[in-house]
């Protein structure tokens, strides 16, 4: 990926992945997808802005193309502290676009810097897609991408833990996908967008 704007999905693959367009909230500009890795932000992000008709944008992808390096590159060469400062300047940059699905790396919410970002953006409704770690686990052990935080369960446990209260706190919405498929999920996302609305 070369661009820092949001992909597309081609006409074709919207028209495959769902029959109907639903609206969005039509007084938000930006909906933001929070959660552990292995919850499904990505996936379930390119379903709901193709549903609704959006951009979809993964934080980690964008930091990327903004800096010509990958994540473990940027950890690897700069260290976490610099790494989450990079991070808080690729969020800023995000949340300039409207009509945005926005997926957030999983430790984005640590960072206080980052909270304030999403909670003070206006039109930004930030929704938490919870489960299990071990569920989370299991699903990251079956998708076919390095995780270097993974190589120690325990560990990966214990940073689960510390981040699980702030997923919560700062969503607007929690919905619990461990039971759901990624479309299942979008369908009870955009039920309970629709009750807010009422």
């Amino acid at each position: 990926m070369t661009s820092t704007e949001p992909q597309t999905e081609s006409q074709t693959q919207i028209k495959t992945q769902t029959e109907t367009m639903t609206q969005a909230p039509a007084h938000l500009k930006r909906l933001v997808l929070t959660g552990f890795m292995g919850a499904g932000k990505s996936t379930i992000g390119r379903l709901l802005a193709a549903r609704i008709g959006w951009n979809f944008l993964d934080l980690d992808a964008h930091l990327e193309a903004r800096t010509s390096a990958t994540i473990p590159q940027l950890f690897e060469q700069h260290g976490e502290a610099r790494f989450r400062r990079l991070e808080s300047t690729a969020l800023a940059s995000a949340l300039g676009y409207s009509n945005i699905v926005l997926a957030l790396g999983g430790g984005t919410p640590e960072d206080l810097t980052n909270r304030l970002l999403l909670e003070q953006t206006p039109a930004t409704f930030t929704i938490f897609l919870d489960a299990p770690f071990p569920t989370l686990f299991d699903r990251c052990m079956l998708q076919d991408i390095a995780r270097p935080v993974l190589e120690d369960p325990a560990a990966a446990q214990l940073r689960f833990e510390r981040r699980h209260p702030l997923y919560r706190r700062m969503a607007g919405l929690t919905i619990a996908t461990s039971n759901q498929t990624p479309a299942q999920t979008v369908e009870a996302l955009l039920l309970a967008l629709a009750d807010r609305k009422t």
